[in-house]
C-alpha cells in the first residue's frame, strides 16, 4: 500500500511524516525505516526506527532508487513500513516519472505500506497518485 503526504516545499510535510512513523512504531510489530536524504531527523526518531541516510549509498538514478528499495525488501522480510522524505529528491525523480515511480512501488508494496512525502501540490500530481493521498499540505 501508498499512503502519500504532498504539498509545495516548506509546508510541514516532514513534521507529518515524522508524527507517522511515530504512530507507526507505537503498533507495529515488524520493522519500520525511514529513509531520509541526511542523519538530521536521528534523534526525532524513535530508536526501533531505523534511519537510512540514502546519501551513504551509490544510488545516483532512478533506476538505482529502485534497486535501493528493492535490496531492502529482499534482505529483511520482517518490513512492515517505510518512510520516504523527499521522495523526487532521494529517487533521482522528477513531476515527468513520479507516475512511473509510483507505478514500480505500488509493484513492491504488497504486504508493506509506503509512506511518500512528495514535494508537489496535490492538484499535480498524477493520476495513479491522486488517491492516495492522506496529507496534503
Amino acid at each position: 500500500m501508498i499512503q502519500i503526504i504532498c504539498g509545495e516545499k516548506g509546508k510541514g510535510k516532514t513534521k507529518e511524516v515524522l508524527q507517522k512513523a511515530a504512530d507507526a512504531v507505537g503498533s507495529a510489530t515488524g520493522d519500520v525505516i525511514y529513509v531520509d536524504k541526511s542523519a538530521k531527523h536521528m534523534y526525532e526518531l524513535n530508536n526501533r526506527i531505523r534511519l537510512i541516510n540514502i546519501c551513504e549509498y551509490p544510488v545516483q538514478s532512478y533506476e538505482g532508487f529502485v534497486g535501493f528499495v528493492s535490496g531492502l525488501l529482499s534482505g529483511n522480510h520482517d518490513i512492515e513500513t517505510i518512510f520516504f522524505d523527499s521522495l523526487l529528491t532521494i529517487s533521482h525523480s522528477d513531476e515527468t516519472t513520479l507516475a512511473s515511480l509510483i507505478d514500480t512501488l505500488d509493484k513492491l508494496s504488497e504486504g508493506i505500506t509506503f509512506v511518500l512525502s512528495i514535494s508537489v501540490k496535490e492538484a499535480d500530481l498524477p493520476e495513479n497518485a491522486k488517491d492516495k493521498v492522506i496529507v496534503s499540505c
